[in-house]
């Protein structure tokens, strides 16, 4: 139960005055108003009633639906969804936020069952639902996932029997691309079946849910074992688990791999849930997967071969996540391109090096890795912020096309389509 103290007197709005800066209120939510003149009273509120408020000098507290919300007034007034502030139509602030006067303060509150009232010295009126507060404040984000995601291993993937979706399905339903968007949002990974090996049915394939990444490396790459290039992806050789283009200062969030062609042994591709190892981490040691989200990294890919002549610097830490409720987003990992450690103290990197072994061990469990062999016909789509990929050392002739996307235009067409992405 919470204390209030309680001003009642007839119906008449509470009204602030310049004396409450470091003065409050706790008021319960109901069809009342209630004035700063009136005497006050400690109060007990009744089980049912499902929020109070409290008014300080320079924000607004809220509780409800079990969520204690803190609402500067700058901020009350800057997200008012009345017409001449904003507009429905294109959801775009229509109110010139730095109009706003920093001091600002309400003039009258109200509260019923479902809306916050707010009356301004101009007179202007503000309404907000309560849900939506809850939705939209701090105190709401922090309890929310921005991205549900399902952890796994490479039995929990297994046992999951993910379907692939069929390349007709894909192109041509809205059912299939969302089977196929779900998948891939809730694992980091998904397969498109039945798809014609060649590089234009891939582009055409990959068009379906965005535009396509143009990097260094091209529009759509096409490549076998070529030495006469300076990376390590173009050789016949194993490649560890990494995240690609670590090196960017946005590294390219999703991938697509079609094998067109595999004359010989070998090539299996390796799939690791980059956010299930991040999660054992934080279990085992939370100071550890703290310090590996907060010490800067640069990342440097430098090739000068032929016609090709790249220098490329990325910054960022190996984890990263959002800042009000820890949420992982995107893990940078990459042993091959990681540049010279220069950017933290000598103690820090004893420390980072420490915390990089914990997370190189997770990643490097046997039951951590998924091991697929990819054929002529099954496209696979990666999320190159989550999932770390690998190769088998492979012998003969081997051709793989594929190509970046852009992750905006992915999340854009899964909530297109209704998914939370």
């Amino acid at each position: 139960m919470w204390c209030r103290r309680l001003a009642w007197l007839f119906k008449v709005p509470y009204q602030l005055r310049g004396s409450t800066r470091h003065s409050s209120l706790w008021l319960p939510c109901d069809r009342r108003t209630v004035p700063a003149a009136a005497a006050r009273w400690h109060h007990t509120a009744p089980e049912s009633l499902k929020c109070a408020w409290q008014l300080h000098g320079d924000h607004l507290e809220l509780r409800y639906a079990n969520t204690l919300m803190r609402f500067d007034f700058v901020w009350l007034r800057d997200h008012c969804r009345s017409a001449s502030c904003y507009n429905a139509k294109t959801n775009q602030r229509s109110l010139d936020t730095a109009s706003v006067d920093l001091g600002i303060k309400p003039k009258a509150v109200r509260v019923d069952e479902t809306t916050l009232f707010l009356t301004w010295p101009d007179g202007h009126v503000t309404r907000y639902g309560l849900e939506w507060l809850v939705k939209n404040s701090y105190e709401g984000q922090k309890q929310q996932v921005m991205h549900p995601r399902i952890l796994w291993n490479a039995e929990i993937y297994r046992q999951a029997q993910v379907p692939s979706v069929d390349c007709r399905s894909f192109l041509e339903t809205d059912e299939g691309l969302k089977e196929f968007l779900q998948n891939f949002l809730l694992y980091g990974i998904a397969f498109v079946d039945n798809v014609t090996p060649t590089k234009e049915d891939t582009e055409i394939l990959a068009e379906r849910i965005s535009l396509i990444r143009e990097t260094i490396y091209g529009r759509m790459w096409y490549f076998t074992s070529d030495f006469s290039r300076g990376d390590t992806a173009y050789t016949k050789l194993a490649l560890d688990r990494h995240t690609d283009t670590t090196y960017f200062q946005e590294p390219c969030g999703i991938q697509v791999f079609h094998c067109l062609k595999h004359e010989g042994t070998g090539g299996r591709t390796l799939l690791v849930d980059g956010f299930y190892a991040a999660e054992q981490v934080l279990r085992q040691a939370p100071d550890q997967f703290e310090l590996l989200s907060k010490v800067p990294l640069k990342h440097e890919y430098v090739e000068n071969v032929g016609d090709c002549h790249n220098h490329m610097i990325g910054v960022g830490p190996v984890l990263n996540v959002y800042p009000w409720n820890n949420e992982l987003y995107l893990i940078r990992y990459n042993n091959y391109d990681r540049a010279v450690i220069n950017t933290v103290p000598y103690d820090v990197v004893h420390r980072w090096y420490a915390a990089h072994r914990t997370l190189t061990t997770e990643l490097r469990r046997p039951e951590n890795e998924l091991w697929v062999k990819l054929k002529p016909g099954k496209a696979l789509f990666i999320d190159n912020w989550r999932v770390l990929h690998g190769r088998e050392a492979f012998t003969g002739y081997r051709q793989l096309c594929g190509c970046y996307l852009t992750r905006d235009d992915v999340l854009n067409t899964a909530r297109l389509l209704g998914l939370q992405a």
